[in-house]
């Protein structure tokens, strides 16, 4: 079976975007919006993006490659915080404990 390329705008792509849970929320009124696009053998592939605020999150397996946006994620054992914008990537592992503050809506393309 052939198989064809496939292309998408990762800028430019729709998002549905949701409120996330109080809890998470340390300031401002953020929404995340995702959209799995591919699966590659075990992981998925898509983007998700992050509107201005500060949000606490527990992560998962990721790569990441930002498109849009400006940010820093801190994290809770004292690693060196890491700044996100445009062209940046970033690697991040299961049960680590986040501070993202998103001073400008972050959009990124993911494999996790």
């Amino acid at each position: 079976m052939r198989q064809e390329a496939q292309s998408v705008d990762a800028v430019a792509l729709q998002l549905d975007h949701t409120a996330l849970p109080h809890q998470s929320v340390m300031h401002g009124s953020p929404t995340t919006g995702h959209r799995e696009l591919a699966s590659l053998s075990d992981m998925s592939i898509g983007v998700w993006e992050h509107t201005p605020g500060v949000t606490r999150d527990v992560e998962s397996d990721e790569v990441f490659v930002v498109l849009t946006g400006d940010a820093t994620v801190a994290f809770d054992d004292g690693s060196p915080a890491i700044d996100l914008r445009p062209g940046s990537l970033a690697r991040l592992y299961t049960g680590q404990r986040t501070t993202w503050t998103v001073r400008q809506t972050l959009r990124k393309v993911y494999i996790a």
